[in-house]
């Protein structure tokens, strides 16, 4: 990740994050040399969302493809900034992640970082607590508001409609305040009347819903875009894509794949990305949960530029990103 280096790294982080750049690398390079094979490395997140990661790497099918040439490793991650350090320190090539942390690490990297595909749309509904008191948008002035992470895809749709209502944070002059929890948290913030609202992804949506105290204000293809806005994209660093073109293609077209397997086969899909997602965390989403979550997004491969520059355009309003960078410098869908 040597571009990255160059372009990120400044004052004291250039020693560590250098140190560290050049430690991956050599154990990259030794790994490779050793066993005549290139490394790829692959971030994920153990949720519904990024559900083609999870059936590519249940049925093993880089694995398979790449196994006289390849040694692919996934790595599983919680929260957007931590995969981007790793892709910033040169740990991993290719990994899923929000489009909204995958714009900061775009802008962040100078362009290094580069959006190749979609993966998931939708899949995030707005909920009120039952005696709130909110029947309407407008009821919204003065709540409180849970999302999982500010300067994620849901908090960047939270503000986007209080805008479109003429409403306003606190920490912007306004009336509503908007917390950050996790979204188990919230449920209990929810039960306990902490928040007013919350605007929460799927699973938990369901999950909050049918615990009993709270219901859809806004579901998934009200929040933004009638639902035409990506929940994850695929992103690769630059050095990958020009040292190895052949290969991001040819994972493309595994993900590519793995959609239509999904599409064509939801329930054995459904059943697989539990799986999955058990084995990472330990627990299963319960089966009519899972069920529910999946009619609340859609499983497409195909990049809604305009939407995820509307996010970049909503986080440099919010300073969540320091400008709005040039459509082209984001995406990168053609390899030679």
């Amino acid at each position: 990740m040597k571009n990255l280096c160059k372009k990120i790294v400044t004052g004291i982080l250039i020693t560590g994050i250098c140190a560290c750049m050049a430690a991956c690398g050599a154990n990259e390079k030794e790994g490779s040399q050793s066993s005549g094979k290139t490394d790829v490395r692959i971030a994920y997140f153990p949720n519904i969302t990024h559900t083609q990661a999870l059936v590519m790497k249940n049925k093993k099918t880089l694995e398979e493809k790449w196994k006289d040439s390849c040694n692919v490793s996934w790595t599983s991650f919680n929260a957007g900034p931590a995969e981007m350090e790793a892709i910033f320190a040169g740990e991993i090539d290719l990994g899923y992640i929000g489009p909204v942390p995958a714009l900061s690490a775009n802008v962040k990297s100078d362009g290094d970082v580069k959006i190749i595909s979609n993966t998931t749309n939708a899949g995030a509904v707005l909920l009120k607590r039952k005696d709130s008191g909110i029947t309407s948008l407008a009821d919204l002035s003065g709540k409180k508001i849970a999302v999982p992470q500010m300067g994620n895809t849901q908090h960047l749709c939270l503000l986007s409609l209080l805008t479109d209502q003429g409403l306003k944070t606190v920490d912007a002059g306004g009336d509503v305040t908007v917390n950050a929890s996790s979204n188990a948290d919230i449920l209990n913030l929810i039960d306990n009347g902490s928040v007013d609202a919350a605007l929460v992804p799927e699973p938990w949506g369901t999950t909050i819903e049918n615990n009993g105290n709270a219901e859809i204000l806004l579901d998934y293809n009200e929040v933004f875009l009638e639902g035409n806005y990506p929940t994850a994209v695929v992103v690769a660093s630059q050095d990958f894509i020009e040292s190895h073109p052949d290969l991001v293609k040819q994972f493309l077209e595994a993900h590519e794949d793995a959609t239509l397997y999904i599409n064509e086969n939801m329930d054995e899909a459904r059943s697989i990305v539990n799986t999955e997602i058990k084995q990472t965390t330990g627990k299963a989403i319960d089966e009519e949960v899972i069920k529910n979550a999946f009619t609340r997004m859609t499983v497409d491969t195909t990049l809604n530029k305009e939407a995820i520059m509307k996010f970049a355009e909503i986080s440099k309003k919010e300073g969540f990103i320091s400008k709005v960078p040039e459509e082209s410098d984001v995406f990168t869908t053609e390899f030679n």
